[in-house]
């Protein structure tokens, strides 16, 4: 539940979704790259703020990268080299729905990988953010935060509503007991890679839709002046009056009953 209405919400977003369309207007006319990392917590809003994007934006500028388990031969690679393959050519966004930090926060957590993994991945993600961030990537890393409390209240909603219940995975349901141990390991990896050229951003997700909005602004606010303007597109009359469907083959299946 959020302390905003649907209507209060609706009429706060419209004009940053606004300024959101005019920013991915200027990505594509200039040529720049941008990478927005959703990290967190099970439950904390991830999907719902990628979903705030990727509504507004052209599917074919803005890539949602959500990667499942390494396969055994992903496993053997360099860790980076699956995340590198989705970063985002010129004029295009990519919005990665957990990332490359899975090493720092549920793999070590989880068991995923070993102590030394986790240590390594720490000491090489740094130089491999300067390298993105030096070669011209606007890099934006979020991490959302809820407590414990309203975790379980999300988790129990998964749970016990058949169109959520796709999110409740073993992990989510093994996580559970482990809240400390990633505040451990959040409190570990923001030490580490929090730098001045790829710093982090933590956002209170209690209320996911306040969350929303504050991210959203926050982005608006770090990206450069994206106002341009619109281009003129010729849009001659039509040659005749507007034409009307014609069926022949096939028609239309009967209209839904409201």
């Amino acid at each position: 539940m959020s302390d905003l209405s649907d209507k209060k919400y609706e009429k706060l977003v419209q004009p940053l979704t606004e300024e959101l369309s005019t920013m991915a207007r200027w990505v594509d006319e200039t040529g720049q790259r941008i990478v927005i990392l959703f990290e967190g917590r099970d439950t904390a809003g991830k999907g719902g703020s990628i979903d705030m994007f990727a509504r507004v934006l052209n599917p074919r500028q803005c890539h949602v990268v959500a990667l499942s388990s390494p396969s055994e031969r992903e496993s053997s690679q360099w860790y980076f080299q699956r995340y590198a393959e989705h970063l985002p050519p010129k004029g295009e966004i990519a919005l990665f729905d957990r990332s490359w930090y899975n090493r720092a926060g549920v793999e070590p957590v989880m068991g995923f990988c070993t102590e030394q993994e986790a240590k390594d991945f720490l000491r090489a993600v740094p130089e491999f953010e300067r390298q993105l961030v030096e070669d011209g990537i606007l890099l934006f890393k979020y991490w959302l935060c809820c407590d414990q409390k309203k975790q379980e209240k999300r988790f129990e909603a998964r749970l016990h509503n058949p169109l959520k219940r796709w999110k409740l995975s073993p992990i989510d349901i093994a996580a559970r007991t482990k809240y400390d141990a990633y505040t451990h390991a959040r409190e570990r990896m923001l030490q580490a890679t929090h730098t001045d050229f790829a710093p982090w951003t933590l956002v209170d997700f209690n209320d996911q839709a306040l969350g929303r909005l504050t991210v959203l602004r926050d982005l608006l606010d770090r990206v450069p002046d994206t106002d341009l303007p619109m281009k003129d597109i010729p849009w001659p009359e039509l040659p005749g009056k507007p034409g009307k469907e014609r069926y022949g083959v096939l028609r239309p299946i009967p209209k839904y009953e409201v």
